[in-house]
């Protein structure tokens, strides 16, 4: 019999438990296709059959161990973020038109525009930094948010998300209620249209966006907000704004098959619901995180971050708090930090490669390239040979031409043996190409023959 291994996951987050929360909360996710159209994942109540996707039934909530990290709310490490209202210019310099054609071009998403409680997948055309990670696919959800986790699961308002003004939105409620999008390899753009509260359609419609800039900048610009964010009701939705990253690590136990996966948020940033109004931005700036960091030296004595080690067995410089979690725990990063310095990182290389006594440097054109003292001594050995067979070959062709001497003067001194070479000549066998089959084939000469050579075979 094969193992079963069921995996769940268990989210560690500062809200209500999971059991408490509204069937409503569940969103589905769909994928965009290559060819722009919508694909579905085939979510279902309890099961999906998607690799990468958790069932919305095995969420679990637990709590933080003490030696594990708690969430920190906007402690100033990772981004750097200033609210701008009406009367600021910079509200209006943030607010991408998405009838300008000079963006780029527009797309109103039908299966969005037109779904609740509905996320689809996108992929972007660069690289987005969010948090150090670079992340090339993001979900986007009728509630307001953008989701970023690689680990799909349905309760996506739990954590690691980029919400203007997550809420519960309906944009199937009216035909004027859109959710759009643009992509112009700079920016991606989110914006959500004339959208309404289910169940509060009469408080009128809102229309934000969310715009995520290839520098890692983001930005939340608001054009219409008709109520205050405190006053809609968060009975069946999650009601916030602001940003969300947390890790996921692994955990089994000897005596049971269940593998558990715990989400752990280790870092959000929280928009005070006041700072939210028409016409008003926000925006945030990343800053320097232990990620960036491509060298055991950089790592430790940059003066931008704070706390990073460094993980020469990964060769990635971290504080242990980011996606790769469960990799600095899988190799020990931590540990093999403690009291070890750069230079004996230096010497363990050295000692690894004992041979290599010598390292020099040489730059091609199309940039760095290591050569060692082995590499150098083998090139010189074929140098030598090369050199060696070079010597022979001339060798060869003065015995061959001295032989050849030898033979001219000896049919001078003889007479009768020119005569004999030149009447058994027509005798002799010789070598040519046949053009009807492959190879060499041996064929008498009769004197009408040419040596001719053809090219034969494929």
């Amino acid at each position: 019999m094969s193992l079963l291994v069921v995996m769940t996951i268990v989210l560690c987050i500062a809200q209500k438990p999971l059991a408490q929360q509204s069937p409503e909360e569940r969103y589905t996710v769909t994928s965009e296709d290559s060819t722009g159209g919508e694909q579905a994942h085939g979510w279902s109540l309890g099961h999906v059959r998607t690799s990468r996707a958790v069932q919305g039934g095995g969420l679990f909530i637990d709590t933080l161990k003490d030696n594990m990290t708690t969430v920190v709310e906007d402690a100033g490490k990772y981004y750097t973020w200033q609210r701008f209202g009406p009367e600021d210019q910079r509200t209006r310099e943030l607010w991408v038109d998405m009838s300008d054609l000079g963006h780029g071009q527009v797309r109103v998403h039908g299966i969005l525009s037109n779904a609740y409680q509905q996320a689809t997948k996108f992929a972007l055309s660069f690289d987005f930094p969010f948090y150090g990670h670079f992340l090339r696919q993001i979900t986007i959800a009728t509630g307001g948010f953008i989701f970023t986790g690689e680990l799909t699961h349905r309760m996506l308002t739990s954590t690691q998300y980029i919400a203007p003004l997550m809420a519960n939105f309906d944009p199937s409620h009216s035909k004027e209620s859109t959710v759009q999008y643009l992509d112009n390899g700079e920016v991606f753009v989110v914006q959500w249209d004339r959208v309404r509260l289910s169940g509060q359609e009469s408080v009128g419609a809102f229309t934000f966006q969310a715009a995520l800039y290839k520098t890692g900048t983001i930005t939340f610009s608001y054009k219409d907000i008709p109520v205050p964010p405190k006053e809609m009701g968060p009975a069946k939705h999650p009601v916030k704004a602001g940003l969300s990253d947390a890790f996921v690590v692994v955990s089994s136990s000897q005596s049971s098959v269940v593998q558990k996966q715990r989400v752990y948020e280790y870092h959000r940033i929280d928009i005070d619901a006041a700072n939210i109004s028409s016409l008003s931005a926000v925006q945030f700036t990343p800053l320097p995180t232990c990620l960036q960091h491509d060298n055991c030296e950089r790592c430790v004595s940059s003066n931008q971050t704070s706390g990073c080690s460094w993980c020469n067995v990964l060769q990635r410089c971290s504080d242990g708090m980011d996606r790769h979690r469960q990799e600095w725990l899988d190799f020990s990063c931590l540990e093999e930090s403690i009291g070890t310095t750069c230079d004996e990182y230096n010497g363990d290389n050295t000692s690894v490669t004992a041979e290599n006594q010598d390292v020099t440097w040489t730059t091609p054109q199309n940039g760095c390239k290591r050569v060692d003292a082995k590499q150098e001594s083998t090139t010189s050995s074929s140098d030598g040979w090369a050199n060696a067979g070079v010597l022979a070959g001339v060798a060869s062709a003065l015995v061959l031409l001295l032989a050849l001497m030898l033979v001219a003067l000896y049919i001078h001194c003889h007479p009768t043996a020119a005569y004999f070479i030149q009447r058994h000549r027509s005798y002799w066998p010789s070598w040519k190409f046949q053009k009807q089959q492959p190879g060499y084939t041996e064929v008498e000469g009769d004197g009408q023959e040419r040596s001719s050579i053809v090219q034969d075979g494929p």
